[in-house]
């Protein structure tokens, strides 16, 4: 009977068990289960948007992808190395021993060039060039070839030279007009004489004016690190097309600190085709005069009119402000400047003004302003009309622009003098003085210049 008891003691208490292990079993393994499945359906309903998270990102990085961009500019991208002879003289040597020849010294000079057609025409900056005896172009893959200067204008900082020898890589011109603030371009250059070197930046801003108003570049501006040695090099979008030719920097070391300047493609191109076809750079008037230092106003305001001028006989008025040309809206004149540079006389453009509280569109056809570069000089030359004749009280004569000649600065010769002599001859047209002035080889070059009082003052150099 005790054992009967045991037995039955030992069985319930084995049933007991089994309820307790069951009862946990529902009470802890079952929920941690359906925990598992709900945090398993969460994580398979956070999966797809992971997924589409990451597909954005490489999308991302597909569209600011540089590799094909340098891949076809930077054999297309060449080391420029110009060599000039520079005739220094010793006054005070001359006063104890007599005038000499003084004592001639070789000056080397380097910068970058962009090779803008199979057949060797290279693009770079006027100051890389400037006053050059030689000319040398080094490619990616170390070849070397002397180069012939086809032409400049200083007032752009634009030059043309050529090489011979083979089919060359090149990059061809994208529009500037269509670049906007914020998108990516990659400078490729030769800074510090290293081989060709890319940096990627952005767009900053458009149309900068670094001289002030006399002297107006429409640059673009973007934060590419450039260096000394990047002067004259491509400026590319990721397209890998030129849309600028890297020209300056803002430093207080001469080294990059943060902002770079590049000349907009479709300036350059036009220079690049003027020097081509004309030898010289054709400028267009819009005939208008303008107000430098009104702030105020977004776009251009027009002081006043140029007799016989586009804008004349357009129907623009004095009070007028345009504010677009073409499909470019214009909020200064540097933006202005940049679209004219752009044109040739006789080419028309949709002008629009805001006149009062009303927008006017006008089509105005672009007058010719005559430019000749004297490079050996350092200035330009531009026809005197009537009126300033008057003005300065002289008959004859041609007035001086554009003056890069650093001696000729110094003197306080100032833009808009009038050149009336040379070696003593009188001058009558634009033709007989660069004529004149091209033949001068040697020796000494005597300029009479009319200055802004109308005091004739007189010139020498060797």
């Amino acid at each position: 009977m005790i054992k009967m008891r045991k037995i039955i003691n030992l069985v319930f208490v084995a049933f007991l068990g089994g309820l307790v292990s069951l009862g946990c079993f529902h009470l802890f393994i079952e929920k941690s289960s359906n925990r598992t499945s709900r945090a398993t359906l969460e994580t398979e309903s956070v999966l797809p948007i992971l997924t589409k998270f990451e597909h954005a990102n490489t999308g991302a990085a597909e569209r600011t992808d540089f590799v094909v961009a340098a891949d076809r500019s930077l054999n297309s991208v060449v080391h420029v190395k110009n060599t000039s002879l520079k005739n220094i003289r010793d006054p005070f040597a001359e006063f104890f021993y007599g005038r000499n020849e003084g004592r001639m010294y070789r000056q080397v000079g380097t910068g970058s060039g962009v090779l803008i057609s199979s057949d060797g025409y290279i693009i770079t900056n006027n100051h890389v060039i400037d006053n050059a005896t030689d000319i040398e172009i080094t490619l990616n893959n170390k070849k070397t070839f002397k180069a012939e200067l086809i032409g400049a204008d200083p007032s752009n900082d634009i030059a043309l030279v050529k090489i011979e020898g083979e089919e060359f890589d090149y990059i061809p011109f994208g529009n500037s007009d269509n670049i906007r603030v914020g998108e990516w371009v990659l400078a490729v250059g030769n800074p510090y004489n290293l081989t060709s070197t890319v940096t990627a930046g952005i767009v900053s801003a458009k149309g900068r004016d670094l001289e002030g108003n006399s002297n107006i570049e429409s640059f673009i501006q973007t934060d590419a690190a450039v260096n000394p040695g990047n002067s004259g090099g491509a400026l590319v979008n990721t397209r890998g097309e030129l849309i600028g030719v890297n020209t300056a920097i803002t430093s207080k070391t001469g080294a990059f600190v943060g902002y770079s300047f590049a000349v907009p493609s479709n300036i350059a191109k036009k220079v690049v085709e003027d020097l081509m076809e004309f030898g010289n750079v054709q400028k267009a008037l819009i005939g208008i005069q303008y107000d430098p230092h009104k702030d105020d106003v977004e776009g251009v305001l027009i002081t006043a009119l140029s007799d016989g001028g586009g804008a004349q006989k357009a129907g623009l008025r004095k009070g007028d402000v345009i504010v677009k040309i073409g499909a470019v809206n214009i909020a200064k004149f540097s933006e202005l400047k940049g679209q004219l540079n752009a044109k040739r006389p006789g080419d028309k453009i949709n002008v629009t003004v805001l006149r009062g509280d009303e927008y006017l569109s006008k089509l105005v056809e672009l007058t010719e302003n005559k430019v000749i570069n004297v490079n050996s000089f350092g200035f330009s030359l531009e026809e005197l009309s009537p009126k300033e004749a008057k003005e300065r009280r002289v008959e004859k004569g041609v007035k001086i622009s554009n003056i890069q000649n650093r001696e000729l600065r110094s003197l306080g010769v100032e833009e808009g003098a009038i050149l009336v002599e040379i070696n003593d001859k009188q001058i009558a047209s634009m033709e007989e003085a660069e004529k004149i002035l091209k033949s001068i080889d040697k020796g000494y070059t005597r300029l009479g210049i009319v200055n802004s009082k109308g005091e004739k003052e007189n010139y020498i150099f060797r």
